[in-house]
């Protein structure tokens, strides 16, 4: 028998209609019916252990990458103290000057430790106007008096040595009452002239009678028959015994200052384009014309302008010359050294200053050379910077003075000649002339260059060349 599917599907066709005729079953007619329901999924079994792995190893991987990052600030720290050390070399010593360093207890041992000597040129001082001897003490690592006792000569010739001066030039060694709260240092008896100086002397607390070393390395600062008139005017024979003239080809070029039998003090712009020494011929003892005429001509052996010399600012305007053969400072007064300023002689404003330097302008002779001796007043650089003045053109390398009573028909171009100062019975060199307005501008100052400044690098040289 055929079944029709059409036939088999009716009630679900014609199932609304019935249920609107039958009545609505009775609550004892309902029967409970299995109702299929799709049960869910039940939840993921919750387990530790996969979690616990996912967690342990995050935690190493974040440990390692701390501990990455922390040798990397490790190795960078490392790296930034190690650039540092390498390039201050000195950290736990002293810088020799051409990249090398060393140690504070090889610093002034009497054992020459860096290449060029600069851990032993600077051991050896004098201090004050009483030219106090002071030597740097590598045990203590500070400067100490010497003490008298002892002390000879032949010991004197080697500080004077030390400092920058040739055994020739020595003049004395003397003594004076000095308290020391830091000790003192005592030559030892058997003194070994082969040896350096600096490994033949001792600490000591006592010195008998506090008598200390003072020491003159050569007979400078003494100055006779000057009239001292405060305004510009002539200078008498031997009134400044220590100005020169620097002449090329019979011809003054330039002033200068004699600080010991060998050696002149100028200015470097004077020297920067003819530096040739045999180009210059040095002249002591000229007042006038017919000074040439009676006083030898010197010849140059060494011409040595400042390294950092520049003409335009005119910074480190400071020359040396060395003579081949010494002045004769015994056979006339005519002819002697200034001192160079020691250590803690101190001349600042306003105290008063000299300055000398020739003139071609007297009495109307252009033709003529005559020495001009003015006295100063210095400035301090602030005043000098103003910009009225040098409006900052000075620099520490410098110092101002003003003529207390300029000579208005005197043009004074001269340069190098010496401003000098006398403190304590000595008569001082504190400067070098390098420039002057007094032709065009009467009320700006003259410049000149700080000897105290440049005593190192004047020492240095005249050891440097001491022997040739």
């Amino acid at each position: 028998m055929t079944t029709n599917p059409y036939l088999d599907s009716g009630p679900c066709f014609i199932q609304e209609d019935e249920e609107r005729r039958l009545p609505p079953p009775s609550r004892s007619d309902v029967k409970p019916q299995y109702v299929h329901h799709v049960a869910p999924k039940p939840p993921p079994e919750i387990t530790h252990s996969a979690p616990k792995r996912k967690t342990v190893k995050q935690r190493c991987v974040k440990f390692t990458v701390a501990a990455v990052i922390s040798l990397l600030l490790l190795l960078l720290v490392a790296g930034v103290l190690l650039a540092y050390y390498f390039s201050s070399s000195c950290v736990h010593g002293r810088q020799c000057g051409d990249g090398s360093c060393v140690w504070e207890s090889q610093w002034c041992d009497g054992v020459t430790d860096c290449r060029s000597g600069q851990d032993e040129a600077n051991c050896v001082r004098l201090r004050g106007s009483s030219f106090l001897l002071q030597i740097y003490s590598t045990q203590s690592k500070n400067w100490r008096t010497v003490c008298s006792h002892g002390w000879t000569e032949q010991q004197g010739r080697a500080s004077c040595q030390h400092v920058g001066f040739t055994r020739g030039t020595y003049f004395k060694s003397g003594q004076q009452q000095t308290e020391s709260d830091d000790g003192y240092l005592m030559a030892k008896s058997d003194f070994n002239p082969e040896a350096s100086l600096l490994q033949q002397l001792v600490l000591s607390k006592t010195c008998p009678n506090n008598s200390a070393v003072t020491l003159r390395c050569t007979d400078c600062g003494t100055g006779v028959n000057s009239s001292r008139a405060s305004g510009g005017q002539p200078a008498s024979l031997g009134a400044w015994p220590w100005q020169v003239s620097l002449q090329v080809a019979g011809s003054h070029r330039c002033g200068g200052a004699v600080i010991s039998p060998y050696w002149i003090v100028t200015a470097a712009h004077c020297v920067a384009r003819t530096s040739s020494p045999e180009d210059w011929a040095v002249y002591a003892g000229i007042v006038d014309p017919l000074g040439t005429l009676f006083n030898p001509a010197y010849s140059v052996s060494h011409v040595i302008a400042h390294e950092g010399f520049n003409w335009v600012t005119r910074r480190n305007d400071i020359a040396l010359m060395r003579l081949s053969k010494p002045l004769d400072i015994t056979a006339s007064s005519n002819t002697r050294p200034v001192c160079l300023p020691n250590v803690g002689v101190n001349i600042t404003d306003p105290q008063k200053g000299w300055i000398t330097r020739y003139s071609r302008s007297v009495n109307g002779d252009s033709s003529s050379l005559h020495l001009m001796e003015s006295q100063v007043s210095l400035m301090n650089t602030a005043d000098c910077n103003s910009s009225i003045t040098h409006d900052g053109r000075i620099s520490q390398d410098m110092l101002c003075a003003r003529e207390t009573d300029a000579v208005a028909n005197v043009c004074h171009t001269d340069s190098g000649g010496p401003l000098v100062s006398l403190k304590d019975g000595v008569w001082w060199l504190i400067g070098d002339s390098i420039w002057g307005e007094h032709c065009t501008e009467q009320n700006k100052p003259d410049v000149y260059g700080n000897v105290t400044y440049f005593l190192d690098w004047i020492y240095h040289q005249m050891r440097k060349h001491q022997d040739v």
